[in-house]
């Protein structure tokens, strides 16, 4: 069993909560809701694009900021090959165990990624199809505006 409270947003990948009450702080702060069922079920139809709330658009920026590594990118195109395993990942990478073991991590923590421990092995793979897309819609507005993106100085 997780140690954690796992919360799931209508559009989001999950996160998780340690307690009831940062259920609760988290869910003041996301508050996305459409105007009826039928508009949730069939796509963003009446829902904000971004959450009213601040605290909101922060938590979502946070989640996309969890992409904004390379190495982070490159395992998550590696995980969704199959299930790996934590060594498997420090091979692919070529990066210390405890650096990759903060990356996934942070995809774990994010809901990119799930965790399964067999023993002293952790096991990951990717936690919803919805990452592959968000990814590949990614890379082909990157790869639209690379001549822009290449000379950005903000970022």
């Amino acid at each position: 069993m997780h140690p954690y409270i796992r919360i799931q947003y209508p559009h989001f990948a999950p996160c998780y909560a340690r307690n009831m009450d940062m259920v609760d702080t988290l869910l003041e702060q996301v508050s996305i809701e459409a105007t009826d069922a039928t508009a949730a079920r069939e796509g963003t139809a009446g829902l904000p694009l971004l959450p009213t709330a601040a605290e909101g658009k922060a938590i979502v920026a946070k989640f996309f900021r969890a992409l904004g590594d390379p190495s982070r990118l490159a395992l998550l195109q590696y995980i969704t090959e199959g299930e790996r395993n934590g060594t498997d990942c420090v091979r692919y990478l070529h990066l210390s165990q405890s650096r990759v073991s903060s990356h996934l991590a942070c995809l774990v923590d994010c809901g990119y990624k799930t965790v399964r421990r067999s023993g002293r092995f952790a096991y990951y793979r990717v936690s919803d199809p919805r990452v592959l897309q968000l990814v590949q819609l990614g890379t082909e507005l990157a790869s639209a505006n690379a001549a822009s993106v290449a000379a950005c100085t903000r970022t």
